[in-house]
């Protein structure tokens, strides 16, 4: 009877099996990795990727700010960043990312990889600025759902409550429209605006008073606002927010 020789798998230790198969998945994820082009660096605190024609910051908020912020304060980074715009190209339409977009960062391949704030490897691009976090809000969350993008790992995950916190990583498309900030909510209406609004509030018809029990005239409330009273009213009731919520830290 003729001698059977061992195969190759059947002579190595467990150890260099394991060797084996990650080597085999780390070529079969390179051969079956996403084609195109590469990231480009600006050189200006953006990245573009050219496949898709976003802009991403270089930069996350923990790099930018050394914080993370609740889904309700997120606004606050977003006006920063705008505030700053020079720092990150010069533009004013940073926004957070939907979901989509923000998996356009994450690689199945994994042969990307960028170290985080504590020194462990998530997979996006090494092209963006280390020493961030591997998290970011995105547009799906909102006060009813607290929804986070987790890029460790590619998923969004739901919260129960709203006092999660997490990083954030803004985008930019060219054409989009500029992301209003609490500063231009707080800027006085432009004299076309104010003219027309008192245009309105002379138009409208004037409630007559009502006496209280005691006889003393009492002030009806009015209720006809015209658009651009409401803006004005609105500006100013998120300026005043903003004044607050600076008051109390």
């Amino acid at each position: 009877m003729a001698e059977t020789t061992p195969s190759d798998d059947s002579a190595l230790s467990p150890a260099e099996k394991a060797k084996q198969a990650a080597a085999k998945k780390a070529a079969a994820a390179k051969k079956a990795g996403p084609v195109g082009d590469p990231l480009v660096d600006n050189e200006d605190g953006t990245i573009t990727d050219p496949n898709s024609g976003y802009m991403w910051k270089k930069t996350d908020a923990w790099l930018d700010v050394k914080k993370f912020f609740t889904w309700p304060d997120h606004e606050e980074y977003v006006d920063w960043v705008i505030k700053n715009k020079e720092k990150f190209g010069g533009y004013d339409n940073w926004r957070i990312p939907t979901k989509a977009e923000a998996l356009t960062l994450f690689d199945k391949s994994g042969l990307k990889s960028l170290e985080d704030k504590n020194g462990t490897s998530y997979p996006i691009d090494g092209i963006f600025a280390p020493g961030g976090a591997s998290n970011t809000w995105i547009k799906e969350c909102s006060a009813e759902k607290i929804v986070r993008m987790d890029l460790k790992i590619g998923v969004d995950t739901p919260y129960p409550t709203p006092d999660v916190w997490s990083s954030m990583r803004l985008i930019r498309k060219e054409g989009e429209a500029a992301t209003a900030t609490a500063s231009s909510a707080s800027a006085p209406a432009t004299a076309p605006v104010a003219e027309k609004a008192a245009e309105a509030s002379s138009a409208a018809p004037v409630a007559t008073p009502a006496k209280a029990s005691g006889g003393t005239p009492k002030p009806i409330p009015r209720k006809d606002f015209s658009s651009e009273e409401r803006s004005a009213m609105l500006k100013r009731a998120k300026a005043h927010a903003a004044v607050v919520k600076a008051r109390k830290g």
